[in-house]
């Protein structure tokens, strides 16, 4: 089968045509939040206007840094140009590809950055293909083929690298690529005829790992950056060529789009876990997601985000708007998930509530095990909001991890990577990883009643060097008003066991220390110790304890604490802690 088969010949073909750029000016006119968004691209555009395109300049010894801020500026100009027939956005706009196509490189060491220009070059050389000079379209069409297209070539037949990656690599690189190619699949015939091929067999073991049921394994900010190029791809495909290759039916990619919806709290705030990022989520993929799969609850996802008061759209979401949500009730939603592979869940009281209890649950693999370099020691944690606040919070992201180049750390070196810095357990603590590296904690049980709900993580290979057995059990009880944290533990001797809930509430103990009254902004929160009998609470500093690694330099966690227990001596445990928003 020749791929090129039912190529378009025309431009523009990628993610647009003509008659596409008529529908976001009509969309723009009739729909206030539209034309909000391309307002607020307009004033992108007018100040690209007046700055220097970018320089060369290699950051860190790895990246140059700029595919990001490059794609954001040229698609405000882009639409500036299509929308309003601005020509000083287009004059603009080749300054800018003039710029970087005289680049030394597209800095292939980090491919990331060349499939991100290549992208954003593909985009504008087809837009702008009949405003283009003979020489400009000659000038980008060599940088595509020179600077991204043969780079990526060598990548796939090397037979190594991000094209063998389940990670977000393999969908940017494929990505960006896959639009260089069908940008100038008319030009450059053999040239993208090899990269779609490579692509069409590369992108299956990305888009894989969201079977079953559509959660990703790098967190949900990285989901949305893997998955937005890898719909870029598909989007690119069915509008250059009317066909996906089967790409958008890879089992648990249509069901992705509920990962974020799960796993980020009442006011979208994302459950940090691993190396996501703590920021409001939804992407604009959902509106192309609710679109392509039927599923009119992304799109309600997505405009509850981008049309609240300060939300912001994006030149995407004018792209692939869908209003199909418009009437969607979220009361209709399951309220709890299991998302199994990536072994992680939610549970929550309510979806309309913006006081609702949400309990967010971390299973999977630890580092040694997880295709993810972006995992932490972190399995059995969890993070708790209720009353619109976050109670049990995750430690976040230690930007350190990503400098090993700098400064020759192991990353699990860090106090934020650690089990330590998470809402988990600590066995024996010592400077060594205080989780099992190969360590992987299936959620064994799950349930869901209108009543309650509860799950049942088994932790018994991230301490398999100290006990025999440890699982974690969550639950909301007391009809979803309460969160229990249950952890049973058996051992052959006994173990230093530390049970850790990172807050930046202020906590004080009851007399008896066997509860905690946690404050913040005005709510309370009670923690109670229900067995056994023995068990304290305590509060210690997030920090590292003495005996575990102390890097010079690491992210502060100034203005958190963490709420304790230190069971020495522990063979057997029956440890049952409540925690109940108080109203």
């Amino acid at each position: 089968m020749d791929v090129l088969a039912n190529l378009k010949r025309e431009h523009p073909r990628l993610l647009l045509d003509a008659e596409g750029f008529q529908r976001i000016r009509k969309l723009t006119e009739a729909n206030p939040h539209a034309r909000r968004w391309r307002e607020s691209l307009r004033a992108v555009a007018d100040q690209a206007l007046g700055e220097p395109p970018f320089q060369y300049k290699i950051i860190n010894g790895k990246s140059l840094e700029l595919h990001k801020p490059l794609a954001d500026r040229v698609q405000a100009l882009l639409l500036a140009f299509k929308l309003d027939g601005n020509t000083a956005c287009r004059d603009r706009i080749w300054r800018e590809l003039e710029a970087i196509a005289g680049f030394p490189d597209w800095n292939p060491t980090h491919f990331l950055t060349t499939a991100g220009f290549t992208l954003t070059f593909a985009l504008a050389y087809d837009w702008l293909h009949a405003d283009l000079t003979p020489e400009q379209r000659r000038i980008c069409r060599e940088a595509i083929v020179l600077k991204g297209l043969k780079p990526g070539l060598e990548v796939y037949r090397s037979g190594q690298g991000w094209p063998l990656r389940e990670s977000n690599w393999n969908q940017v690189c494929n990505g960006g690529l896959v639009l260089g190619a069908l940008a100038l699949a008319d030009e450059e015939p053999e040239i993208a005829r090899e990269i779609l091929e490579s692509a069409i067999r590369s992108l299956p073991l990305a888009a894989g790992q969201y079977a079953p049921d559509g959660a990703g394994v790098e967190g949900v900010t990285y989901w949305g950056f893997g998955a937005e190029f890898n719909v870029l791809l598909l989007a690119g495909l069915d509008s250059a060529l009317g066909d996906d290759f089967g790409l958008s039916r890879i089992p648990g990619f249509a069901e992705s789009g509920d990962y974020q919806l799960y796993m980020s709290g009442a006011d979208r705030t994302a459950f940090d876990f691993s190396d996501c990022k703590l920021r409001r989520v939804s992407e604009p993929i959902h509106y192309w997601m609710a679109h392509k799969f039927g599923k009119a609850h992304y799109s309600w996802f997505r405009s509850s985000e981008v049309e609240r008061p300060g939300g912001e759209g994006t030149f995407l979401d004018l792209l692939w708007y869908d209003d199909s949500g418009r009437a969607f009730d979220p009361r209709t939603l399951p309220l709890d998930k299991h998302f199994r592979g990536a072994e992680c869940a939610s549970l929550r009281s309510a979806w309309n509530d913006p006081q609702a209890l949400v309990l967010a649950i971390q299973g999977g693999d630890n580092p040694g095990r997880s295709v993810s370099r972006h995992r932490h020691l972190d399995l059995g944690s969890f993070i708790l909001e209720a009353q619109g606040e976050r109670w049990a919070m995750d430690s976040g992201l230690e930007k350190q991890s990503y400098l090993k180049l700098v400064h020759g750390n192991d990353p699990l070196m860090y106090y934020r990577l650690r089990a330590e810095g998470h809402n988990t357990l600590v066995l024996n603590p010592d400077a060594g990883p205080d989780q099992a590296l190969d360590a992987s904690a299936r959620i064994r049980s799950f349930e869901s009643r209108p009543e309650g709900a509860s799950a049942v993580v088994d932790l018994s290979s991230a301490y398999a060097r100290y006990a025999r057995q440890v699982e974690r059990r969550f639950a909301l009880v007391e009809k979803r008003t309460a969160a229990l944290i249950r952890d049973l533990l058996v051992a052959d001797k006994p173990v230093d066991l530390w049970w850790f809930m990172h807050t930046s509430a202020e906590i004080s103990l009851s007399p008896d220390a066997r509860g905690a009254i946690l404050i913040q902004n005005g709510k309370r929160l009670r923690a109670e110790i229900t067995a056994p009998v023995t068990a304290r609470f305590e509060i210690r500093e997030a920090a590292p304890f003495p005996t575990s690694p102390h890097p010079e330099k690491q992210t502060s966690n100034e203005g958190r604490r963490k709420l304790a227990i230190h069971l020495p001596g522990t063979r057997e445990l029956d440890l049952k802690v409540v925690l109940r928003p108080d109203k």
